[in-house]
């Protein structure tokens, strides 16, 4: 076998190697033996050089029409569509889920390509009636400037894609920094960007560990704006630092969703549904299915039926035809995992199913854990209340729809909620009244639409929402605009005209 590949920044137009020379690895999660690549380990160096690019050429982008703008992201767009195949391959090599929801992974950047680039001829502002004559009155949508984004490594292109693609197609220049554990993605993404003819400098990309390349974008002085994906607390941190140097700051955040399961549901979709929801991508999603409540009179028949499809899911590598479930991204996050399961134990939760780390079968050279289920779960224990990022389900037993608002309204996060029931009348109570900014009925807690917010209350965020045309306000700043064409000065409020 050869040399690993080496990837390098991309600054400036150029694939660049950090300033210190070092890399460090991406291995796959399924299989450790397999190295991916070595990528530059950088540090606030190449952060400088990154933001000094992208800080010198955002005049002359901000300037390009937004129209002109835009055919290059659906250049884009088309690319990645011809790239798709071998790009999922990679994301499942570096991230760990299974095939099919990669491609998914890599559609919806495609999605949001195509939908980002028709805004190029909207972006629209208001025109209002004016209270004094001979005036015009209107606002006008205008880039905020340099920004910096912070990606996850769940969903390693298409969230880079929420970010980037709105910020471009708005007039802003990017500096990123991906996740450690899933920089491929973004390069192929970047690649992607640079074929379809972004020009040198307006999008930079710098790998590396967070306190040594995120930290310095944070600081950064050119930095007009931070978009940040992860978990509440880093999220925490980054909002106190923005409040100081007065940037902008978009925050997506933790989630802790739940679906209510009503006694009169579709037991067989809601088991299919919840299945997909809290054991696809391995439960490492904000929007996963991590808590069920269930009416009593329901409880027994679906947590039945929720083990035994849990049991029967093939986990394995996500490259292999037939596996349903990968590993978790890392040895870190797989001890979480093994974590939280003491917790629940601890706390008096039953465990029903799964609890370990999978071994034998070809498993052993990757961090799989079981499907794992716990019921008897009160709202009051962590397990019904913290944030697992697993395939960790807890069942919660109510004693009817209003109980069931109560729990799921129980907790410090508000991004996805869903509910099961063939009753019109309780469907739309629950879409009234459960906090969060995405609900589903009889579907699961995942799923969303790039043409829709995404987005949460509480701790998931910050009052801003990606996706849909909701992001144009993360991106732009809004400019008021008075042409008096009266040929004298007319003072508003105080010249009127009775």
């Amino acid at each position: 076998m050869g040399s690993p590949k080496t990837f390098n920044n991309f600054i400036n137009g150029a694939w660049v190697p950090a300033i210190s020379g070092e890399t460090f690895e991406n291995r796959n999660p399924a299989d450790t033996s397999d190295l991916i690549g070595l990528f530059a380990r950088s540090d606030s160096r190449d952060v400088d050089q990154a933001v000094a690019a992208a800080a010198a050429v955002g005049p002359a982008w901000r300037l390009t029409p937004a129209p002109h703008r835009a055919e290059i992201l659906y250049r884009a767009g088309q690319i990645l569509s011809e790239r798709k195949e071998a790009h999922a391959r990679d994301m499942t090599r570096e991230m760990g889920k299974v095939l099919k929801e990669t491609r998914g992974d890599v559609q919806e950047a495609i999605d949001t390509a195509f939908y980002a680039a028709g805004e190029g001829r909207r972006l629209f502002g208001q025109t209002v009636p004016a209270e004094l004559p001979d005036k015009f009155a209107m606002s006008v949508r205008v880039p905020v400037g340099t920004c910096g984004m912070i990606t996850p490594w769940n969903f390693p292109m298409a969230i880079p894609s929420w970010k980037i693609l709105p910020a471009l197609v708005c007039g802003n220049t990017v500096v990123i920094k991906p996740a450690t554990d899933t920089p491929l993605s973004v390069v192929n993404f970047i690649t992607a960007l640079a074929d379809a003819g972004v020009p040198a400098g307006v999008v930079n990309m710098v790998t590396g560990a967070g306190g040594a390349v995120g930290k310095p974008l944070l600081a950064h002085p050119e930095i007009r704006l931070i978009s940040f994906t992860g978990s509440t607390e880093v999220g925490r941190d980054i909002a106190v630092a923005c409040a100081q140097s007065y940037k902008k700051c978009s925050l997506e955040m933790g989630g802790k969703n739940a679906m209510i399961l009503l006694e009169d549901a579709d037991m067989d979709l809601a088991v299919e549904a919840c299945t997909w929801g809290a054991f696809g991508t391995t439960g490492q999603r904000c929007t996963a299915t991590s808590r069920v409540i269930v009416e009593r009179g329901a409880a027994g028949t679906f947590a039945e039926r929720i083990v035994q499809r849990a049991r029967a899911l093939t986990v394995g590598n996500g490259l292999e035809e037939g596996v349903e479930m990968g590993p978790c991204v890392s040895e870190s996050q797989r001890r979480t995992v093994e974590s939280w399961v003491q917790v629940g134990l601890s706390e008096g939760a039953r465990l029903l199913t799964g609890g370990h780390a999978m071994k034998g079968k070809g498993l052993d050279r990757g961090w799989f854990h079981e499907p794992t289920i716990f019921t008897d779960v009160k709202p009051s224990m962590r397990i019904a209340r913290e944030e697992i990022f697993g395939p960790v389900l807890s069942i919660i037993p109510v004693d009817g729809f209003e109980e069931a608002i109560r729990v799921a309204n129980g907790v410090e996060y508000g991004l996805s909620g869903a509910i099961f029931t063939r009753d019109v009348n309780r469907a739309f109570r629950a879409i009234r009244d459960v906090e969060a900014g995405i609900f589903y009925v009889n579907s699961s807690t995942i799923g969303a639409e790039v043409q829709l917010p995404f987005g949460g209350v509480k701790k998931t965020g910050n009052g801003h929402r990606e996706a849909g045309t909701t992001v144009l306000d993360i991106f732009t700043e809004w400019k008021s605009v008075y042409v008096d064409f009266s040929g004298r000065l007319q003072k508003a409020q105080i010249d009127r005209v009775e």
